[in-house]
C-alpha cells in the first residue's frame, strides 16, 4: 500500500510546528475522502475544495476511499493552510510518486478553481520549516514576501496548484522570492510622525525622551486638547530603530493575527497600538477558544497607548499587572496553552476629572469634589504604582501656539535616546534576566540588577529617603524611581547616580500625590 507524504506546518503560540500529511487509498465503488488527525471544521471542508480544484486544474487524484492523516495526531489542526498539501498528497500523476519531497514544505488555501489564496501565520511557519531543515517552501503568491523574511529557506510564490505540479514534472520552474535586508533597514529609519509637529510641552517631551531611553511606563495627565495623544503617537519614532530580530518576533504575532497588510514583508517600525476603551479583557490580553494574541502582544517591542485611561473597564486594566512585570502572557484553555511575548512600553493618557478642566487656568471645572474622586478612583493604586513616570501636560498659551520657531525634531531626540541606550547596553553586557533573555533596558532590571547597577552618592540617598517618606512609596515605587534615575544618569554617561538624577526622577513621580491623594 503506497503512502504519499507531503510536509506542511501548524501554529502553536507564536511558533510553527511541522505537520506531515500522509495519504493512502483503497479500492471502493464509492469515492470517499476521510481526513483524520484532529482536524477542525475548516479542514474537514477542504475535501470539497480539493476535489473541485483538482477537476478545474485537470489534476488526476487518487480514486476510491482515500484516507489523509495529519501527523502528529495529538496536535489540533486548524485553518485552511493544509488544502495544498492535502491535494499534493492525493495526486496520481505519472512520475509524481517518484519525486522526493523530503526537503519541501507546502502551505496554502485552495479556491474551487485551483487558485491559491493567502493564509494567516505564514511567517512563523516559514521559520519553523527553516529550523526543521527544509530547503524549499511553497506558499501563496500573496504570502511570499512575508515568508521570504525567514532567511535561510528558498521561498516559491505559487498562484495555482498547476504551477506546483509543473515545477516538479516539467521545465516550467517557479521563480523564488528573495528578501533584501538593506531595504528593511532603509525603511525603518523613517519618521512619519515628528515631535517638531507638537508645539510647546517641553517638559512632557523631555519626560518621554527619558522614558524612551529606559522603556519606562508613562502616565500623561492634562486637559483636552493639550497634545497628549500627539505626543504618545510620536514616541515609537524616538525609540531606537527596531532590529531585524525584534521585527521578526513581532511580525510573527501580526501574521498569526491576520494583520498581514502591515507586513512588507516585516514590520519596519516599532508598533503603536491605541485600542478603544470599550475593548474587552480578552481583546486586550488575548484569548478566545482558539487563543489569539491581544493588543498587548501586538504592541510587542513597541508602544501600547491607552487614551482616556479611566474609561477602560477596570478588569481590563487590572489584567495588565502581570504582563507589565513578566513581559509575556500565558493564555490557558482546555485544549491549548499558549505563551505570547508582550514586551511593550505603556503610555496612558487621562483628563484630571470627568469634564477635563480641573486645574485649568482659564476654563472652569464643573465637577464636584466627589465626582473627581470617583473619576480618579477608576485608576487603581497597583496600576498607578507601575507608572514609572507621571507627567502633567498643561494647557498651552497663545504665544506657544503662535510661534514660528520649529521645535526639535524626532531625529535629534532619537540620537540622544540611542546614545543613552548604548551606554546602558555596554553596562549590561552579558547580563541575563531570570528567563534567560538578555537585559536590554533599565525598565527591565530585576532586583539583582538594581543592586548591582544603581549605585548612588550620599546626596542621592538623602533625596531618595525624603521622597520615600513623603510620597509613601511602596517597594516597587522605590525600585522604579531608581530605574528612572539610572536612565537619567545614562544621558550624562555617569556610572554613579547623583543627587540631581534622583531629584528629577522623584519629580516625575509626584503627580499621584497631587491628583490621586
Amino acid at each position: 500500500m503506497a503512502i504519499n507524504r507531503i510536509y506542511s506546518a501548524a501554529i502553536r503560540g507564536i511558533d510553527g510546528q511541522i505537520v506531515t500529511v500522509e495519504a493512502t487509498s483503497v479500492y471502493s465503488s464509492t469515492p470517499r475522502l476521510d481526513i483524520i488527525g484532529l482536524p477542525d471544521t475548516a479542514i474537514k471542508e477542504s475535501q470539497g475544495r480539493v476535489r473541485s480544484a483538482a477537476r478545474a486544474s485537470n489534476i488526476s487524484i487518487k480514486k476510491g476511499a482515500v484516507t489523509v492523516n495529519l501527523a502528529p495526531a495529538d496536535l489540533k489542526k486548524e485553518g485552511t493552510v493544509y488544502d495544498l498539501p492535502i491535494l499534493l498528497s492525493m495526486v496520481d500523476e505519472p512520475g509524481f510518486s517518484r519525486v522526493d519531497f523530503s526537503e519541501c514544505c507546502f502551505l496554502g488555501e485552495l479556491s474551487l478553481s485551483g487558485e491559491l489564496r493567502p493564509v494567516n501565520g505564514v511567517l512563523p511557519m516559514a521559520v519553523a520549516a527553516r529550523d526543521a531543515g527544509f530547503k524549499y517552501l511553497f506558499v501563496p503568491a500573496d504570502n511570499a514576501c512575508e515568508a521570504s523574511a525567514a532567511i535561510g529557506i528558498t521561498v516559491y510564490p505559487v498562484k495555482n496548484a498547476v504551477q506546483v505540479i509543473n515545477h516538479f514534472l516539467s521545465s516550467r520552474q517557479l521563480i523564488p522570492m528573495h528578501f533584501d535586508e538593506r531595504d528593511f533597514f532603509a525603511i525603518n529609519k523613517d519618521t512619519p510622525l515628528d515631535f517638531s509637529d507638537v508645539k510647546g510641552q517641553d517638559a512632557a517631551k523631555k519626560a518621554l525622551e527619558i522614558a524612551a531611553a529606559g522603556e519606562h511606563n508613562v502616565l500623561l495627565i492634562g486637559p483636552p486638547g493639550s497634545g497628549k495623544s500627539m505626543l504618545a503617537a510620536r514616541v515609537p519614532y524616538i525609540l531606537p530603530p527596531i532590529t531585524l530580530e525584534e521585527s521578526i518576533e513581532t511580525s510573527k504575532i501580526y501574521s498569526i493575527a491576520g494583520l498581514t497588510s502591515e507586513l512588507n514583508p516585516l514590520l519596519s517600525h516599532r508598533p503603536f497600538r491605541a485600542p478603544h476603551h470599550s475593548l474587552s479583557p480578552a481583546a486586550l490580553i488575548g484569548g478566545g477558544s482558539n487563543p489569539k494574541p491581544g493588543e498587548i502582544s501586538l504592541a510587542n517591542n513597541g508602544v501600547l497607548f491607552l487614551d482616556e485611561f479611566p474609561e477602560f473597564d477596570k478588569h481590563s486594566c487590572e489584567v495588565l499587572r502581570q504582563p507589565l512585570e513578566e513581559r509575556h502572557v500565558t493564555i490557558t484553555r482546555v485544549n491549548a496553552t499558549v505563551d505570547y511575548p508582550c514586551s511593550f512600553m505603556l503610555i496612558c493618557a487621562m483628563n484630571p476629572c470627568k469634564c477635563g478642566y480641573y486645574g485649568h487656568p482659564t476654563h472652569p471645572c464643573n465637577c464636584s469634589t466627589q465626582s473627581r474622586r470617583n473619576y480618579l478612583s477608576m485608576v487603581s493604586g497597583p496600576i498607578l504604582d507601575r507608572m514609572d513616570i507621571q507627567v502633567e501636560v498643561g494647557a498651552l498659551e497663545f504665544q506657544e501656539l503662535d510661534t514660528s520657531v520649529v521645535a526639535e525634531s524626532s531625529v535629534k531626540i532619537r540620537e540622544r535616546v540611542c546614545k543613552a541606550r548604548e551606554f546602558a547596553m555596554r553596562r549590561f553586557d552579558g547580563e541575563k534576566l531570570s528567563d534567560g533573555h538578555p537585559l536590554t533596558c533599565n525598565a527591565r532590571m530585576q532586583p539583582k540588577h538594581i543592586r548591582k547597577f544603581c549605585k548612588f552618592d550620599e546626596g542621592g540617598r538623602e533625596v531618595l529617603q525624603m521622597a520615600y517618606d513623603k510620597l509613601s512609596l511602596s517597594a516597587r515605587g522605590y525600585d522604579r524611581i531608581l530605574k528612572v534615575a539610572r536612565t537619567i544618569a545614562d544621558f550624562d554617561e555617569s556610572d554613579l547616580i547623583k543627587k540631581e538624577h534622583i531629584a528629577v526622577a522623584v519629580q516625575m513621580r509626584s503627580l499621584d500625590r497631587k491628583y490621586f491623594n
